[in-house]
């Protein structure tokens, strides 16, 4: 690539000129596509890396800084950079849903624990409401989590928010007690 094309292509990053992004791809896309491919491996991805990358050069036209790298040096960083974070973001992301599988958070039930020997449902009328529709339906209706989320139409990390501080504010009220309750509901 002549420095006079690069140059020109530098001055209409930095007057934020659309015409320096049909430039730019058209002058070192196929190769970044290549870092970004050589990187993830995969070709749609390495499609959704070279996408996120030149959204990123345009944000970051005015950092570039022509006496530190030349052009090509700092869109390879930034290319190689988000394909990196991309393959990150992926692989944590099916880590997540592996664990997911293999967890028992969304089937938490009660089966066996029968809470009507212990005078819940009086105490439970002490705490707000919100906690009281998750508590009732996971600990009464015998509801997963997921099964409460779906049924009362709230998100499943709301309920699982409400659950942990309605027990919070029924241990305020049992004490002791309250942590043997928590205990036998998180046994399997």
């Amino acid at each position: 690539m002549s420095t006079l094309i690069e140059k020109h292509i530098v001055s209409l990053l930095a007057e934020k000129d659309d015409k320096a992004i049909s430039l730019l791809y058209d002058n070192y896309g196929d190769t970044l596509y290549g870092v970004a491919l050589k990187v993830v491996r995969d070709e749609d991805l390495a499609q959704d890396v070279l996408q996120e990358s030149f959204i990123k050069i345009w944000k970051k036209a005015d950092s570039y800084d022509s006496s530190k790298a030349k052009l090509f040096t700092w869109l390879f960083r930034i290319t190689r950079n988000t394909a990196i974070d991309k393959l990150r973001s992926v692989n944590n992301k099916s880590d997540k849903e592996v664990q997911i599988d293999v967890s028992d958070v969304y089937n938490l039930g009660v089966n066996g624990i029968r809470p009507e020997f212990m005078d819940i449902q009086e105490n439970l009328e002490k705490i707000e409401p919100k906690y009281q529709i998750v508590l009732e339906a996971l600990f009464f209706q015998g509801m997963t989590q997921q099964e409460a989320s779906d049924e009362l139409d709230i998100p499943l990390g709301t309920i699982k928010s409400r659950l942990k501080i309605g027990l919070r504010e029924l241990g305020k009220i049992y004490g002791a007690t309250m942590t043997i309750f928590l205990l036998l509901i998180l046994l399997p």
